[in-house]
């Protein structure tokens, strides 16, 4: 009769273990699911937002094609115009897989500042054809006033920006030395409140 009480006291423990395991496997699906959710409200396409969000999430970064189909549960022709579109608006980049042909799609811990400084180079490009607008229909004009008015904020935005990204630059840098800092114990994964630092 103990060996019967064993095998269910086991089948208990597996139930337990299969359970925890799952609600690990949920959480990072729900942060993928829910960013994704905010992506698209704030005007980026569904498939390229929950590719993105699941990049992500994941441990490295990095994830192939095969690995983005399968936890998203989606097609490789979707992972594929996903990537194109995340590669155009360079959200994520190509890199060959290491004694592969397969690629992989890597999102950069600086992801966010290069978008931004991205952003600045486009506010520049904006200005000069604002400039253009406002000389072309006149600045006393109606339209030439609008433009005017738009290219102020614009360039009150480029000013501001700029100083913002030096502002976030020393203080990532602070980041990363107070986590250089930190003593990591043997076999530990050296990781912060924002991951790992490349």
């Amino acid at each position: 009769m103990s060996e019967q009480r064993q095998q269910s006291a086991d089948r208990t423990d597996d139930t337990r273990q299969g359970a925890r395991d799952e609600h690990a496997n949920e959480a990072p699906v729900q942060f993928v699911e829910r960013f994704a959710a905010q992506l698209v409200d704030a005007g980026m396409q569904r498939m390229p937002a929950r590719v993105f969000a699941c990049l992500l999430a994941s441990e490295s970064g990095v994830l192939t094609s095969a690995e983005l189909s399968e936890r998203l549960q989606i097609s490789p022709a979707a992972v594929s115009g996903a990537v194109r579109y995340l590669s155009q608006v360079d959200m994520v980049s190509r890199e060959r897989e290491p004694g592969s042909r397969r690629d992989r799609y890597r999102v950069h811990n600086d992801q966010w500042y290069e978008a931004l400084t991205r952003r600045n180079d486009l506010l520049t490009r904006w200005e000069n054809t604002l400039r253009e607008g406002v000389s072309s229909l006149g600045e006393a004009t109606p339209a030439g006033r609008r433009l005017g008015e738009t290219l102020a904020f614009f360039e009150f935005m480029q000013n501001e920006l700029a100083g913002m990204l030096q502002r976030w630059r020393d203080h990532r840098d602070e980041l990363r030395l107070a986590h250089d800092d930190r003593a990591v114990p043997p076999g530990a994964s050296a990781k912060g409140a924002f991951g790992s630092f490349e």
